[in-house]
C-alpha cells in the first residue's frame, strides 16, 4: 500500500530538512539487493553519520526542487537510495565501500552544491582523497648529504649539512674528523674572538 498525502508531506519535509543542510549526496541503484544487505547499508551510513533512505524518486525530486542539488532530479531514474550528508567524503565512501562488495548496488551519480557529479567522477574524487590522506608529511630538516640553504641562497649566509659533519658556514674549514660541530672555547680563541677549532 502506498503512501497517503499526508506521509508523502512528511516525508519530503524530512528529506528536504537534511538537504539543506547537506555538501553532498551520492544516489545508487539498488535493484536485486537483499533486505540484509540493506539494513548492514543502512548501519554502516549511520555510523558515518550519513542519512541513507530509499525513496520514490517522485517524492526525492520534490525534495531537492529550489535547492542548489535540484539539477540532480535529472538522474533520478530506477530504484534509488539516497544517501545525503554534510560531509560529501562520507557520503561517497560508505555508498563505494558498500558497492565493492555487493555489485548489486551501483553508484549512479553524485551531487554537491551546483554541480551533478558523474559515477565515475565520485570514485575518482575519492581515489584523489585516499592518496592526500596517505601522503607523507613533508619533512622541514633535510635528509643525509643534502644541502640547506638560508637567506635564498645569497651566498656567505648558505649553510650546508653533510652526512658525517656538522653544519658549517662556507667558506670555512671543517674542524677534525668530528668536524665544525666541536668547537673548542679555552686558549685557542685568537685576539681577535674568533673560535678556532683545537
Amino acid at each position: 500500500m502506498g503512501l497517503n498525502l499526508d506521509e508523502k508531506k512528511a516525508v519530503v519535509a524530512e528529506v528536504s530538512a537534511e538537504v539543506a543542510k547537506a555538501q553532498g549526496i551520492v544516489v545508487a541503484e539498488y535493484r536485486g539487493l537483499e533486505v540484509g544487505s540493506m539494513t548492514e547499508l543502512r548501519a554502516k551510513a549511520r555510523k558515518s553519520g550519513v542519512y541513507l533512505r530509499v525513496l520514490k524518486n517522485t517524492l526525492a525530486r520534490r525534495a531537492v526542487a529550489g535547492t542548489p542539488f535540484e539539477k540532480l532530479a535529472e538522474q533520478m531514474v530506477g530504484p534509488l537510495v539516497y544517501g545525503i550528508s554534510p560531509d560529501p567524503v562520507a557520503t561517497a565512501k560508505v555508498l563505494n565501500e558498500f558497492a565493492k562488495a555487493n555489485e548489486k548496488l551501483v553508484i549512479k551519480a553524485g551531487a554537491m552544491p551546483n554541480a551533478v557529479i558523474s559515477a565515475k567522477d565520485v570514485k575518482a574524487r575519492l581515489d584523489a582523497v585516499a592518496r592526500a590522506t596517505h601522503r607523507p608529511a613533508a619533512r622541514d630538516d633535510a635528509g643525509p648529504g643534502r644541502e640547506v640553504r638560508a637567506d635564498d641562497e645569497r651566498g656567505a649566509g648558505a649553510i650546508r649539512a653533510h652526512p658525517r659533519r656538522g653544519p658549517r658556514r662556507e667558506g670555512q674549514a671543517g674542524c677534525g674528523r668530528l668536524g665544525a660541530a666541536r668547537f673548542h672555547t679555552d686558549s685557542t680563541s685568537s685576539d681577535s674572538g674568533e673560535t678556532k677549532c683545537p
